[in-house]
């Protein structure tokens, strides 16, 4: 039996968005509803409520955009709101929304090491900045970093639209097909769903034919089975333009406490990141090499990683308000 009473939490990215009440601080009934369905967020909102059969009075957002001001517009996907209008359309007490990496970084000491797979590195320094990096719809990226008071701060940020920065040769080239495509190419360009499929096409030979309409999915299926030499390629250099990026935000953030990896696309390949070159890659930095190489980098195969951290997020926002109780 629950004895307080529930609180909303939400995970939404520019695909999917993540429903789930936190009920005596657990995480339950949670729910997976697809963004293109439903017209506004606060319509999906109510139909997960309408389901559940409850009401609540507080809740709290991570959101896949910048959480800036009150006026809220998502990057990949047309969803946009009021944060007010929102709290009082929904008859919320309480409404916090943060970016969706934020809440991802929140969870960070809150989940098992049975849904942490570890790639490389020495052992985590425990009260050391932790970086996020995360592929899906699109690519995030965030950071948790400690308090004086013993606590931890996220740090939220939209380092996934950084501009991509080429390793050699090969990736000049990749560079040049994304750039005669769309001018600016970031590093979300290339690491996320479409990225992979973006890849693939350069892999394919950039002739725009039958290959090019491989999707994300039908890629990392054949390549992960070594079922297709193309497809197989394509995640190879995907992984090797993610330990780039990931090595980058690891030395922004100094993440001696480890760089993890979230996302809806990593977590899926299983063995193949740590039998891929994105390790090398990850520690090859020049003079900077020898501290990457103690670095851990862990994959998160928690469930539900964001919900969590939105629940923390939202208990420490009602700890601020409301100091003792």
């Amino acid at each position: 039996m629950s004895t307080s009473p529930p609180r909303l939490l939400a995970d939404i990215g520019g695909t999917n968005a993540r429903f789930a009440l936190q009920l005596d601080g657990g995480i339950d009934r949670v729910r997976v509803l697809a963004c293109a369905d439903y017209p506004s967020m606060q319509d999906a909102i109510r139909a997960y409520l309408r389901e559940q059969a409850v009401d609540v009075r507080q809740a709290a957002i991570g959101i896949a955009t910048p959480v800036t001001t009150d006026d809220v517009r998502m990057t990949n996907h047309h969803w946009a709101f009021s944060i007010q209008a929102t709290r009082q359309e929904l008859a919320l007490d309480t409404l916090l929304v943060m970016n969706d990496f934020a809440a991802l970084s929140l969870s960070l000491p809150y989940l098992p090491a049975h849904e942490l797979r570890r790639i490389g590195g020495a052992d985590p320094e425990p009260r050391a900045a932790r970086g996020v990096v995360g592929a899906g719809t699109g690519l995030g990226v965030g950071a948790l970093v400690p308090t004086a008071d013993g606590a931890w701060q996220a740090v939220a940020g939209e380092g996934g639209h950084v501009s991509f920065s080429p390793f050699d040769e090969e990736e000049i080239d990749l560079w040049r097909f994304a750039h005669a495509r769309f001018g600016h190419v970031s590093a979300e360009r290339l690491l996320q769903g479409r990225g992979l499929e973006l890849i693939h096409e350069w892999v394919s030979g950039g002739t725009g034919g039958m290959r090019a309409g491989f999707s994300a999915a039908r890629i990392t299926e054949l390549g992960l089975r070594a079922a297709d030499p193309l497809c197989r390629r394509s995640l190879e250099v995907f992984c090797r333009l993610l330990g780039t990026v990931a090595s980058n935000v690891a030395l922004t953030v100094d993440a001696r406490g480890g760089l993890f990896i979230g996302g809806g696309i990593v977590p899926r390949l299983g063995d193949f990141v740590a039998q891929s070159a994105f390790r090398a890659r990850f520690e090859d930095k020049g003079r900077m090499s020898p501290l990457l190489a103690r670095i851990p980098v862990f994959v998160i195969h928690s469930p539900w990683p964001a919900l969590i951290g939105a629940g923390v997020g939202l208990r420490q926002y009602l700890e601020r308000q409301h100091p003792g109780l």
